[in-house]
């Protein structure tokens, strides 16, 4: 019996110091997004638009020592939101008391969108039609059909 060994792969040669990989594409930090339902303020206006950033080690490190956190770990999904999410409509103080009364469809989808661009990298999801089952790649982080 012959066995086939795969070969390692080929080590890139080290660039000299400070010579930029011109093939690497310019990291993003912020992600623009659409909230499926939206959150609505106190004076009920509704903000559907927001931006959340990448979060650092820092963001996931400081829930962590928070008392609301302590008593409940499910809260440290509302305090890391509130860390990263930067903006949503007109608001831009955004805290753990918004990111509490977001409707649960925009907090899931704010998790989902957090989980997306720091472990994936990016917010396409695949989908498939429920009529025909074609399968394809939309972009969850917003833009309102037919923009690119």
């Amino acid at each position: 019996m012959r066995r086939v060994m795969a070969s390692a792969p080929a080590e890139e040669a080290p660039l000299p110091v400070g010579e930029p990989r011109s093939e690497r594409p310019k990291l993003r930090t912020e992600f623009a997004f659409e909230l499926p339902r939206g959150y609505v303020d106190d004076e009920g206006k509704v903000h559907h638009s927001g931006v959340m950033r990448l979060a650092t080690a820092r963001d996931e490190l400081i829930p962590l020592r928070d008392d609301r956190v302590r008593e409940n770990a499910a809260f440290l999904t509302v305090v890391l939101l509130a860390r990263v999410v930067t903006r949503i409509g007109d608001i831009t103080d955004v805290h753990a008391g918004i990111i509490e009364n977001l409707f649960a469809s925009d907090l899931a989808f704010l998790q989902d969108m957090y989980r997306r661009v720091n472990s994936e990298g990016h917010t396409r999801a695949g989908v498939a039609c429920p009529e025909c089952g074609h399968s394809f790649v939309v972009d969850v982080a917003g833009g309102r059909l037919g923009e690119s």
